[in-house]
């Protein structure tokens, strides 16, 4: 259904990329975060620690915390019931995931400001400097998001902070210094090909473990 769903949402993105939901690249330095959209999350652990499990023959192997990750992310909607979840991967010290944002009450429609623009690229909000980072695996590029910035609720930012938070919470019952890296990388999904890509990335991912980014 979800599939069903995205197909469905990016259509009529394509529909409207001529009318007026197409967004003009200028506007990333305001982007709402709280927009629907369909947006790649990835969080690592405090030093890429392997706090989740290992990777055996290409397979994820999730321990008590990896499997508390895995628990807490399938939860997301039940709290924000405008969030449906895609893709998702608990890795020995990262986790991926598609997060989309479908709240009717944009724009009157359920699409709000989707668009699919080649001008769109990345956009991350960022209430300090960073530097872009550049994932070579994907061949987009994703800014870090600071975990530290009041993110207004019902955002990406403010879910991935609770989500954070409930993880370390009860990680920590099990092993005391449990900690995630203080930010996160988040990637506008512009189109149905990227989002494919994206897709598909995810799910190979433990079978590419030993080229990953974040492997160490």
């Amino acid at each position: 259904m979800v599939k069903i769903a995205i197909l469905l949402i990016f259509t009529q993105m394509t529909d409207k990329f001529q009318n007026k939901y197409r967004i003009p690249s200028a506007r990333l330095q305001n982007w709402d975060y709280g927009s629907n959209g369909a947006y790649f999350i990835t969080i690592c652990t405090h030093n890429r620690e392997h706090y989740f499990g290992k990777i055996v023959d290409g397979i994820m192997q999730l321990n008590d915390i990896g499997k508390l990750a895995q628990q807490y992310w399938m939860e997301i909607p039940n709290h924000f019931s405008f969030i449906a979840l895609d893709n998702f991967v608990v890795m020995p010290n990262h986790i991926h995931g598609i997060l989309i944002i479908d709240k009717m009450d944009n724009d009157g429609d359920g699409i709000g400001t989707i668009v699919e623009t080649p001008n769109l690229g990345v956009s991350t909000k960022l209430g300090v400097s960073t530097k872009p980072g550049v994932s070579t695996k994907l061949g987009v590029s994703t800014k870090t998001a600071a975990a530290t910035e009041k993110w207004k609720p019902q955002t990406i930012g403010s879910i991935i902070n609770q989500y954070k938070r409930i993880c370390t919470i009860n990680a920590r019952k099990i092993h005391f210094d449990f900690a995630w890296q203080t930010r996160f990388h988040d990637h506008i999904i512009r189109n149905t090909h990227e989002h494919q890509r994206i897709q598909n990335y995810i799910a190979n991912n433990p079978v590419n473990w030993n080229n990953d980014t974040f492997y160490e």
